[in-house]
């Protein structure tokens, strides 16, 4: 028998049985066997949970989450998040996280939404401090104080100047949600979200001096240094001086006095009466020109 059919028949041999091989294992995994991913039970709010809400049992509920894909924070047991305050929305079917959650024993309302290290101080405002009711939850303002300086007592002495930038409302009196609908609202007072010490400069300022919040885009973060306004300037800067009327310089010619005229002399005729070698008489006749 030829070597080469040999050889041929027995590389067929073997990529049959390699082939027979492979089937056979394909046909004996069964669809019903592969393996399921695994997952885990998560805490879900069970309905929308606003700022300030003290979490309770039914506001949530475990949900299957695929293993691995969990974000950092996420909560499994509902002894975790029960009784503590939400610090930032939470919506029906999202994932409860520890960072928007008060801490254990900080309780809800108002005081759970104050970041570590942060103040809330409320000023009262009408209708017109509150910008016609636009500062709401959410919003950035300015605080500009207007009053008289210590040592002035004059109303031209009073100044007007923006002592705090770019500072959060945390509530506008009971309410501490956002208005999403950005309708205003007529409240007495609004918390501000401030540092200790711009907790010091506005109570300072609530009591001595006018308050006036001035609303800013949230976007707007830049801090603006401003020099303030004394109401004497205001009046003086609303009326530039006038200016002096313009001269135009005129060539003059110098004024050179006139020479007097030459006095004019009167013609003299000298008239001799008399005959030759007897004594004559002698008459002089003055004529001016105009005689002439």
């Amino acid at each position: 028998m030829n070597k080469a059919f040999i050889k041929v028949l027995l590389f067929a041999f073997v990529v049959a049985g390699l082939a027979t091989l492979l089937v056979s294992r394909l046909v004996s995994v069964r669809p019903g066997d592969a393996s399921k991913p695994a997952t885990a039970q998560l805490l879900v709010a069970a309905r929308n949970l606003g700022v300030g809400t003290l979490i309770r049992d039914a506001d949530v509920t475990l949900a299957p989450w695929a293993a691995g894909s969990a974000p950092p924070g996420s909560l499994a047991k509902k002894e975790d998040v029960v009784g503590r305050g939400v610090v930032s929305t939470i919506y029906q079917g999202e994932l409860i996280l520890d960072t928007r959650l008060a801490s254990k024993g900080a309780g809800g309302g108002l005081a759970a939404t104050i970041p570590p290290g942060m103040r809330a101080v409320g000023v009262r405002v009408n209708d017109i401090i509150g910008v016609s009711g636009f500062v709401v939850p959410g919003m950035r303002v300015d605080v500009l104080i207007s009053g008289t300086p210590q040592g002035k007592g004059g109303n031209a002495d009073k100044e007007s100047k923006t002592v705090l930038q770019n500072i959060e409302v945390l509530s506008a009196g009971p309410n501490i949600q956002k208005d999403n609908e950005g309708k205003p609202i007529s409240v007495p007072v609004v918390n501000l979200l401030v540092t200790p010490d711009q907790a010091e400069i506005l109570t300072l300022a609530s009591a001595e001096t006018t308050i006036q919040l001035v609303l800013r885009n949230p976007l707007d973060k830049e801090t603006v240094k401003t020099p303030g306004i004394v109401l004497a300037s205001l009046f003086t800067s609303a009326k530039p001086a006038q200016a002096a009327p313009k001269r135009v310089a005129r060539a003059v010619r110098p004024v050179v006095a006139a020479k007097p005229a030459p006095e004019k002399q009167p013609w003299v005729v000298e008239v001799i009466q008399g005959n030759a070698g007897q004594n004559n008489t002698r008459n002089s006749v003055k004529f001016s020109e105009e005689s002439q």
